[in-house]
């Protein structure tokens, strides 16, 4: 009898998962689809993973997902000078690879703010493909031979299965001409230009993963500093969550080729280590001291420089993909590239090392030469 008086579940509307959307947040005592796999993330972002098709019961502040492994296709636009031509892409997430499901977990933890639509996904790839071509990290000249495609290919497999965990399926070049609207393209580059000001064009992050609009965070008389909170907030949860993340993916992808290397890799690993120390310990936004208030435009420049460094995590794991695809070359030239990517390494690594410094001090210093960039002209 007692089976009678029981309350209904809470049904999850999936009905666009695989198609549209992505990933889509959990309320407790929600059933997801058998298809999806089901993560959970508590506050200090430790995961776990519940059973596909069984009722979820979060813990006091849990957050749980439910993602579909897809098949997907998207068309990116390699070129921002050139939004007509595009690569046709396929991919999916395994479950079943151990490395990408992990890696696809990390993006979620740390970075996935709402549900994540595909088209979000699909233009965090695009900008992270812009930032490597424009980089010279990757190569696509006209008239691409064979050899240069499939190598394109190899760094563009690496670059989506390190920084979002997807494996590439399929990637063929398309002609978007009569569709890609030219007039939207330009109010896209400009609104992220509104939305990232303080930051030069060549830095600016990726967007942000299921982010709600900016419109929905700012109350009527804010002083402009709830925004900026937010968006420290989440850049230092990304430097706790993504700093072990890189240091693992520096030992596995990074292998040294001698004792010169080695020395480099530990020296780079120590360094990254204090540097997750510094952000499990960043100080708050808003607080010079404790009990003691820090100026709006202080905590502006805090927040700019902890963008700065999401920028410089985001250069990180392009490098590692990098490292990765270096693995199928040998010989001299693939000892010179190795030595040219540890210097690549350490340039990043100084970056995270000021920026984070920077986030931590309650005032600017003689060094940081960067005007405060929420000031008033």
């Amino acid at each position: 009898m007692l089976g009678l008086f029981k309350r209904a579940q809470p049904v999850l509307d999936a009905a666009e998962l695989g198609r549209s959307m992505v990933a889509l947040p959990l309320r407790t005592g929600c059933t997801p689809p058998g298809a999806c796999p089901v993560l959970i993330v508590d506050a200090s972002g430790h995961t776990r993973h519940a059973a596909p098709a069984k009722r979820v019961e979060l813990r006091d502040g849990e957050q749980g997902w439910a993602w579909h492994p897809g098949p997907y296709t998207v068309d990116l636009a390699p070129f921002a000078q050139a939004p007509e031509v595009a690569l046709r892409t396929s991919f999916a997430i395994e479950p079943e690879l151990d490395g990408a499901r992990q890696r696809f977990d990390l993006l979620l933890a740390a970075e996935a703010s709402g549900p994540l639509a595909l088209a979000t996904l699909a233009q965090a790839l695009e900008a992270a493909l812009q930032r490597e071509l424009g980089a010279g990290a990757l190569e696509l000249p006209p008239c691409t031979t064979i050899e240069e495609w499939n190598l394109f290919r190899q760094g563009f497999n690496q670059l989506c299965y390190m920084r979002f965990g997807l494996s590439v399926d399929d990637c063929v070049p398309v002609d978007l001409g009569a569709s890609r609207d030219y007039a939207a393209s330009l109010a896209a580059r400009a609104a992220m230009a509104v939305e990232q000001p303080w930051l030069p064009p060549s830095t600016r992050t990726e967007p942000v993963l299921g982010a709600a609009p900016a419109a929905a965070t700012t109350n009527d008389g804010d002083d402009g500093s709830a925004p900026c909170a937010v968006g420290d907030a989440r850049a230092v949860r990304r430097l706790f969550l993504e700093l072990p993340g890189l240091m693992c993916g520096l030992r596995l992808a990074a292998l040294p080729a001698g004792q010169d290397q080695f020395r480099r890799q530990q020296a780079l690993l120590q360094r990254l280590d204090l540097l997750s120390v510094s952000a499990s310990t960043m100080p708050a936004l808003d607080l010079a001291a404790p009990g003691q208030p820090l100026a709006l435009a202080e905590q502006r420049r805090r927040a700019h420089h902890a963008r700065r460094a999401c920028a410089s995590l985001d250069e990180a794991w392009a490098l590692l993909a990098r490292f990765r695809a270096l693995d199928a070359q040998a010989g001299p030239v693939g000892a010179k590239r190795s030595a040219n990517l540890y210097d690549e390494a350490g340039r990043i690594v100084a970056n995270l090392e000021f920026d984070c410094a920077a986030r931590r001090a309650a005032a600017a210093s003689g060094t940081d030469v960067e005007s405060d960039p929420g000031a008033a002209p």
